[in-house]
């Protein structure tokens, strides 16, 4: 018999499926009632699995990143569909097909790999197209950023999501920048190739998604300034001369001031035009990304929104069409 995916469940039906453990937590409920929050996870998405009056114990016999056969039922709750399971057990990696649960893109990434480093090698500035060529000839960063998501739930959460985000900024900045003739383009595409490659360290991917010890402690945007200093003594190098000192200061400003405001953690706010034509574009690419995604993963066809959506305190509307 066929495997059902996630992508192919639906309201009321049995479900008897071998998942990726992708995140477990024991919760109590208003009586203090122990039971299991999963999300359980395959090559076409994520689904979270509820299992009533389980031990401390059993739980623990499960870890992230098993994977566990499940017994249960699909259950459509306040529009979000979820599984409310009867058993959950862990099953031998042997025994399983390891390509059910690699993650599925849809982007084309020697398609924008090639792109990429059209756009950044055309910069015309010596010292950050310097830059930009020691980041493309590093080959483990580069292999990470063809693989890496730009965010875990929504924001570009699949792999090479991070890279698709990326060069979705280098494109609108090459179509707007003779509309912003006193931002200096140069450098805002630079800053928009780097705001995020933190994210490559921030960020775990390789079986599910989730922070490393460093991003939860650090974060992406310090890392990503890490690693730009990193680069530094090899871009020097190639240049044969110190690196332009505010150039540099530039750069980093952007990456510590992107996400805008402290409220969503900038140590800075933006103050160059650089630095907030790049808070805004890549709020643009990533908030026109996440609302796509809900609508399209909802898994209630027939209604014409989206369940609401707590963090964004609204719901999306999808349409009739």
């Amino acid at each position: 018999m066929p495997r059902v995916f996630v992508n192919q469940l639906a309201d009321g039906s049995p479900v008897e499926e071998v998942f990726l453990l992708a995140d477990r937590q024991l919760r109590a409920n208003r009586h203090a009632e122990s039971y299991l929050l999963a999300q359980l996870r395959d090559k076409t998405g994520q689904v979270s699995g509820l299992l009533w009056n389980v031990s401390e114990t059993a739980v623990n016999l499960l870890q992230v990143g098993d994977y566990v056969k499940v017994k249960g039922k699909a259950q459509l709750f306040q529009g979000n569909l979820q599984l409310i399971m009867n058993r959950i057990e862990k099953v031998a990696a042997t025994a399983i097909d390891e390509s059910d649960f690699q993650q599925e893109t849809s982007v084309n990434t020697a398609r924008l790999l090639a792109r990429l480093k059209e756009i950044l090698l055309s910069i015309d500035d010596a010292p950050l197209r310097t830059l930009m060529s020691c980041f493309l000839d590093d080959e483990e960063f580069m292999a990470k950023l063809a693989l890496a998501p730009a965010g875990i739930r929504l924001h570009h959460a699949y792999a090479g999501g991070l890279l698709e985000h990326i060069v979705n900024l280098l494109e609108t900045i090459t179509r707007i920048a003779d509309l912003y003739p006193k931002v200096d383009s140069r450098l805002l595409l630079a800053g928009a190739f780097l705001h995020d490659i933190g994210k490559v360290r921030e960020l775990e991917f390789e079986a599910v998604f989730g922070y490393s010890d460093e991003g939860q402690l650090i974060g992406h945007l310090v890392q990503g300034v890490e690693m730009v200093n990193e680069h530094i003594p090899e871009a020097e190098r190639r240049l044969g001369r110190k690196f332009p000192e505010e150039t540099l200061l530039r750069v980093k400003h952007m990456l510590l001031s992107h996400h805008g405001s402290y409220e969503f953690g900038s140590p800075k706010l933006p103050m160059t035009p650089e630095a907030i034509a790049l808070h805004h574009l890549d709020n643009l690419d990533a908030k026109v990304n996440e609302y796509t995604t809900l609508i399209t993963s909802d898994p209630n066809s027939q209604s014409t929104w989206t369940p609401y959506q707590a963090t964004m305190q609204r719901k999306i509307f999808k349409g009739g069409g």
